[in-house]
């Protein structure tokens, strides 16, 4: 994240914004880019958010809210798995529900019918947010211990980052709970971890 994003100030980020439809995702992007921000990459596909996402590692995500809540909320879900970022939904009008549904998946944020003084704001806000719940939670490190556990997968299980990755993703949803859960089990020793092939000599 950027200098000035770990000050909780909404200057020069790496934007992702995800939403249904293209019209709606271009508007966006320009209004964020008008702001001074990089907007990094735009998705409309479920399939691909979470990739793009952990390629990218934007400073914060924008999911938009159109005619599919399912789709919003699986946009956030997918996101919010793969980042260590915050993500902000935008909405038109207030929608409680879809609000309370949307912080169930991990959102920081919200913006109803914001313009760009309001999408400011809300970045800022959130910012400040993340950065106190990174402090309160002792989740400023989750990166590295994500990117611990993958290293242990590969050197055990002889396999690339892409699959150690999928491994820890699989055993978190199956559990129900968040891979850097898994990877801090991964590095106890706990989980997914078969025995070492026995060495010449020994008996297997």
């Amino acid at each position: 994240m950027a200098e000035k994003a770990t000050n909780g100030q909404a200057e020069n980020l790496r934007v992702l914004v995800a939403d249904e439809h293209e019209e709606r995702l271009k508007r966006t992007a320009a209004a964020l880019i008008e702001l001074g921000h990089d907007v990094v990459a735009r998705e409309t596909d479920v399939a691909q958010v979470g990739k793009t996402t952990r390629r990218e590692r934007p400073d914060v995500a924008f999911v938009e809210l159109d005619q599919s809540e399912a789709h919003a909320l699986d946009l956030i879900s997918e996101i919010v798995e793969e980042s260590s970022s915050p993500v902000i939904v935008m909405i038109d009008g207030e929608d409680p529900d879809f609000v309370r549904q949307a912080a169930e998946r991990g959102v920081f944020g919200y913006v109803a019918d914001g313009d760009l003084d309001e999408l400011q704001s809300s970045l800022e806000i959130v910012l400040r947010r993340f950065r106190e719940y990174q402090n309160l939670e002792g989740a400023f490190g989750r990166r590295a211990l994500i990117e611990r556990g993958k290293g242990i997968l590969m050197e055990r299980h002889q396999i690339d980052e892409d699959r150690a990755f999928e491994m820890m993703r699989t055993h978190a949803r199956r559990k129900g709970r968040r891979i850097v859960e898994v990877a801090e089990a991964i590095a106890d020793g706990h989980l997914l971890l078969s025995p070492h092939p026995p060495t010449s000599g020994e008996q297997p």
